[in-house]
C-alpha cells in the first residue's frame, strides 16, 4: 500500500484572549520529499537524508502552516532554552538547545522528534509561546519546569494560565526501560505500568502540573511513535535500520488575529 501523500497533521488552535490567536501542528512522516528510510516528510538535516530534501520538507510545513520562517534547534537532549526577542526575517537554527520561546508573531517554533515528546506551550495573557525538546533526559533535567521558569521570569507568564499539547511520542506500551534504576529519579517510578515500561505522557503532565497548570488546559495526543508506522520512530528504527530514520515535527505559531 502506499504512503499518503499529502500532509495531515493533527492541528489545532489554543483559546485566545488579547486579540492574537495561537495554532499549532503536529505533523507525521507524510507528504514529503524524501525516500527510503526517511520516506518522506523528514525535517531532520543530520540525519543521514539526501541534501536538500529537509529543507524542502520544512518548505512545506511552513506551506502548509501558512508561516513565513520557522525557528528551529539542534537538539542535544539538554536543557538549554532560547529565547527569540529580535524580528526573525529567515529560517533560522540554534545549536545546543532544547527548548524555544517567543512573543513574536508569524514564527513558527519547530521541535523536531522520533519518539520524544514535542511539548508545546501558549500563555494567552502575556501572548507568549514555547516549544520543548522532551524526551527522557529533558524529563529527568525537568526541562519542562525550567521552560515555564524562563516564561515567567522573562515574559511575566502565569503558569496558571499556560495551555499545553503533548505531541505524539513514545507510549507506556513502548517505553521500555531495563536501566531504569540507573537512568530514572526514583520518583518516576509510580509511573512504571508494567515491568520496566513507564508512562512519559503521565510523567510530563504531572510536571505541568507540579510547574502550575491546571489539569484541564493539558492535551496529550496519545499516539504512540514506535507503535504507528505513520511517525518515525528512533526505537523502531533500532530494530530495522540501525537506528537510521527521519524525524517528525510539532509547530507552534503566534498569530495577529487577522492572519
Amino acid at each position: 500500500m502506499a504512503e499518503p501523500s499529502v500532509i495531515n497533521p493533527i492541528t489545532g488552535t489554543f483559546p485566545a484572549q488579547n486579540g492574537t490567536r495561537c495554532t499549532y501542528g503536529l505533523f507525521n512522516r507524510h507528504g514529503g520529499s524524501s525516500s527510503g528510510l526517511y520516506a518522506s516528510l523528514n525535517v531532520g538535516q543530520n540525519v543521514g537524508d539526501q541534501d536538500g530534501s529537509a529543507l524542502e520538507n520544512r518548505k512545506r510545513v511552513k506551506e502548509f502552516l501558512a508561516v513565513p520562517h520557522l525557528l528551529a534547534a539542534k537538539q542535544v537532549h539538554g536543557s538549554g532554552i532560547y529565547c527569540l526577542t529580535e524580528p526573525l526575517t529567515a529560517d533560522k537554527e540554534v545549536e545546543g538547545f532544547d527548548a524555544l520561546i517567543t512573543d513574536r508573531t508569524g514564527v513558527g517554533l519547530m521541535i523536531q522528534q522520533a519518539d520524544c515528546q514535542a511539548v508545546l506551550l501558549f500563555d494567552p495573557v502575556q501572548e507568549v509561546i514555547g516549544a520543548v525538546h522532551c524526551g527522557w533526559r529533558g524529563s529527568v533535567q525537568a526541562i519542562l519546569a525550567r521552560v515555564i521558569a524562563v516564561m515567567t521570569d522573562n515574559y511575566g507568564t502565569v503558569p496558571a494560565n499556560l495551555q499545553a499539547m503533548i505531541s505524539p511520542s513514545l507510549g507506556p506500551c513502548c517505553a521500555e526501560f531495563v536501566n531504569y534504576r540507573q537512568e530514572l529519579p526514583t520518583g518516576f517510578y509510580p509511573f512504571m505500568v508494567r515491568d520496566n515500561h513507564f508512562d512519559f505522557w503521565r510523567i510530563s503532565r504531572s510536571q505541568l502540573r507540579d510547574a502550575g497548570l491546571v489539569e484541564q488546559h493539558i492535551g496529550v495526543a496519545e499516539v504512540c511513535t514506535c507503535c504507528s508506522n505513520d511517525y518515525f520512530s528512533y526505537r523502531r528504527a533500532s530494530r530495522v535500520s540501525h537506528g537510521l530514520t527521519g524525524r517528525n515535527c510539532s509547530v507552534i505559531v503566534l498569530r495577529k488575529e487577522a492572519d
